[in-house]
């Protein structure tokens, strides 16, 4: 096995999306490879101007607890998406895009932060980014 980490961004909510940016990160910062394929719901986080956009997982209240816990996480100085998506694609990190999502979901790629993409694929794109994977993660 490769010290690899490979995450399927399957929710667009938006701890979940902190969640797999993080644990993203970690590895980069431990000297893992690491790569995210987005489908479904998360994959719309790939949008423009999409990346915090989704509700919270639980709690969401309306849009209130989002807001709670967005200036929670500012005031824990927790850096925002769009910082931690950078610094995820400066360490190397590996992002793929779902292209059977994008056709039932009717999502074009200039709708999406090409420039965050290093591939579009199918099931066998995951696949064979996971296969040797060390850490598998379902997000």
């Amino acid at each position: 096995m490769s010290k690899k980490a490979v995450i399927v961004v399957h929710s667009g909510d938006l701890d979940k999306i902190y969640s797999a940016l993080i644990i993203g990160n970690g590895a980069l910062a431990m000297g893992m490879e690491a790569s995210m394929y987005f489908t479904f719901w998360g994959l719309q986080r790939l949008r423009k101007n999409g990346l915090d956009k989704g509700p919270l997982s639980k709690m969401h209240m309306l849009g209130l607890g989002k807001w709670m816990v967005s200036r929670r996480m500012k005031k824990a100085n927790v850096a925002p998406l769009e910082k931690l998506m950078e610094d995820y694609k400066e360490l190397g990190g590996r992002i793929l895009a779902c292209e059977m999502t994008m056709e039932i979901m009717g999502i074009k790629k200039e709708e999406l932060h090409e420039e965050w993409i290093d591939d579009y694929g199918a099931v066998g794109t995951y696949v064979n980014e996971a296969k040797d994977a060390s850490i598998t993660l379902f997000i």
